[in-house]
């Protein structure tokens, strides 16, 4: 792991695809999920608000919590819904 990232595998639900995707630790989920969804899945609609979700526990992680201070570390699943 890197210091500052991890490594996680996102599944997209409106595309049906799974991208792996280095993620800062020190970022809110919200702002992750809005940076994926403005630049790395333009055809997206950018203007829904997204949820991640783990796919091992069922956890919809809050959008003002830190992704250092969730359970989402290098090899995690999440869905992009």
């Amino acid at each position: 792991m890197l210091d500052n990232k991890v490594l996680v595998n996102i599944y997209i639900l409106s595309l049906d695809e799974t991208h792996e995707v280095f993620i800062p630790v020190n970022e809110k989920i919200g702002n992750i999920s809005k940076l994926l969804n403005t630049t790395l899945f333009d055809s997206i609609d950018s203007e829904r608000n997204y949820m991640l979700l783990n796919t091992d526990t069922g956890d919809v992680y809050n959008n003002n919590d830190l992704i250092k201070n969730t359970d989402i570390r290098n090899g995690t699943k999440l869905i992009l819904l």
